[in-house]
């Protein structure tokens, strides 16, 4: 099995795994494949366009906006794709910071 299929599935986990963790996210099955797919799709076009327009607040609080900017990417996701409900932006923020928790463990351990 290729490496990017496991990091692909195991991504899947964490957003599951997450959304058990952390009141207000909820998700299905078929809405965590769903929403990975479409969530990596919106990291890869829209998230580099808001990381340069918020550039200078970004630089302001040394890159902790990023995370603000994450929790709406998932928010965004949450709000397109049905199954995959985040009741408020707080509960996105820390959905976001596990889901890159996860995402960061995921790449140490599973390499190219």
């Amino acid at each position: 099995m290729s490496r990017w299929l496991i990091r692909w599935i195991l991504n899947v986990t964490g957003i599951i795994i997450t959304a058990n963790i952390v009141n207000g996210f909820n998700v299905t099955i078929l809405a965590a494949i769903v929403g990975s797919v479409l969530l990596g799709f919106v990291n890869a076009t829209i998230r580099p366009v808001i990381l340069l327009v918020t550039l200078p607040i970004n630089v302001l609080t040394l890159g902790l906006f990023t995370l603000v900017i994450n929790g709406l990417m998932l928010w965004l996701v949450s709000a397109v794709v049905k199954g995959f409900d985040i009741q408020n932006f707080g509960v996105a923020f820390i959905a976001a910071l596990l889901i890159t928790v996860f995402s960061f463990l995921i790449s140490y351990f599973v390499k190219d």
